[in-house]
């Protein structure tokens, strides 16, 4: 259940911080008419990002590519949001509903739709495909229970922090919210590079998956560093801000002091969420972390030029690791029962990151060099950043695999 809550946590955040500034950037500028394509663009992807992964789940479609292509379209509009908001950034005392004004045309309600869609999209996407199918046992049910929460814990953020950042000076909301972009745009970017890359859609190399992989496996930087960023926005408003003079009549001081009472409410729950979603995400990390080693390899020993593993240590849907020695080598390779129960048989290695290895999280089965996450079933496919298939034969009670076989991958294993 905390699992599934601080996953769902994480990428609703993200998207529920997009729509927060965009929401209110508009009311800044005072276009609340142009907030219509935002809440069409967030409902439509919500609707659609379940769709979407349940038939990606369901089908044969590649979903790691499919992610890829989304997170690259998104960084554009992402990118032209910045370039939006550095120009008109830099006419402040200038004419701001002028400018935009002339952007209200068709091509800037569909802009602002595209960009909305896209961002909540993605993080749909991928929420859905982390968390897999939820059915009605009782440890997916608290699964459920826990995705449910982070979803109103995210909605509840980003609501803070439109009602927060209302008062916000307009020049430095400006400055913050481009920083963040920024973020954003490098994460989108690098993360669709790593998709891309390990599924072979772009040439890469063991040399850049272990550039790119630590910055998409410590991912955790970016929503660290938006959320503080967005938090100490308004912290910073709170500690500025003057107090203000009080009317004369009673009445309108009443109404001003609950004013701003309301306004302190909402900026102070915007920075104690913030720390409080820092706090569980980094402790979700360091946990991620702990388990990330490679466990111990079984030694195994051929008869006949075979060896046999019974399947019925394979039920547990854990990855099970062995070794053999062959010409020097020391050639890993590891069993793992899929969710269709079919027992996929492969080296410890991939083409792309050599014989770093592989282990298994909540996630997935995810590769040590490059942190790319393998769904289960794909297990045993060939190509990217999939472990090496091992050729073997299942029998009724055992998996049998031969030495030749083993031995034919220990050129995986000399390239160190």
């Amino acid at each position: 259940m905390l699992q599934a809550f601080i996953v769902t946590l994480r990428e609703g955040v993200e998207a529920a911080l997009i729509v927060g500034i965009t929401l209110a950037y508009l009311s800044k500028i005072g276009r609340q008419d142009l907030r219509k394509p935002v809440y069409s663009g967030l409902a439509v992807a919500s609707i659609g990002g379940v769709g979407i992964a349940i038939l990606l789940a369901r089908t044969h479609l590649n979903q790691d590519i499919f992610e890829g292509w989304i997170m690259l379209a998104a960084a554009f509009f992402v990118i032209t949001m910045i370039v939006f908001m550095m120009k008109t950034g830099r006419k402040l005392k200038g004419q701001i509903e002028t400018k935009v004004g002339a952007l209200a045309g068709r091509s800037s309600w569909v802009g602002l739709f595209l960009f909305v869609f896209l961002m909540v999209l993605r993080e749909w996407v991928e929420t859905v495909l982390m968390l897999g199918a939820v059915s009605l046992n009782s440890t997916e049910l608290l699964s459920a229970l826990g995705t449910l929460l982070g979803i109103g814990a995210a909605v509840l953020f980003g609501v803070m922090f439109v009602k927060g950042s209302v008062r916000v000076n307009l020049q430095k909301f400006f400055r913050i919210t481009t920083v963040i972009l920024f973020f954003v745009a490098a994460q989108l970017i690098i993360s669709s590079l790593h998709e891309l890359s390990e599924n072979g859609v772009l040439p890469s190399s063991r040399r850049e998956m272990a550039i790119i992989g630590p910055i998409v496996r410590n991912d955790l930087f970016f929503f660290v560093t938006i959320l503080a960023l967005a938090a100490l926005m308004v912290l910073f408003e709170v500690k500025r801000r003057e107090p203000a003079c009080l009317p004369a009549s009673a009445a309108e001081r009443r109404k001003a002091i609950w004013s701003a009472r309301r306004e302190r409410l909402w900026m102070g729950s915007v920075y104690a969420s913030s720390f409080l979603f820092i706090t569980l995400a980094t402790a979700e990390f360091i946990y991620t972390k702990s388990v990330s080693a490679l466990s111990p390899a079984t030694p195994v020993t051929f008869t006949n030029g075979e060896v046999r593993i019974p399947v019925s240590q394979l039920s547990d849907g854990d990855l099970h690791r062995f070794q053999a020695t062959k010409n020097g080598s020391e050639i890993r390779f590891w069993l793992y029962q899929k969710p269709d129960g079919k027992v996929a048989t492969v080296f410890d290695a991939c083409q792309i990151c050599g014989s770093v290895g592989f282990y298994k999280s909540a996630q997935g089965v995810i590769c040590k060099n490059c942190a790319a996450p393998i769904t289960g079933q794909s297990v045993g496919t060939a190509g990217g950043c999939n472990p090496i298939p091992l050729n073997a034969e299942q029998t009724s009670d055992a998996i049998v695999i031969r030495e030749a076989e083993v031995a034919a991958g220990a050129k995986w294993f000399q390239q160190q």
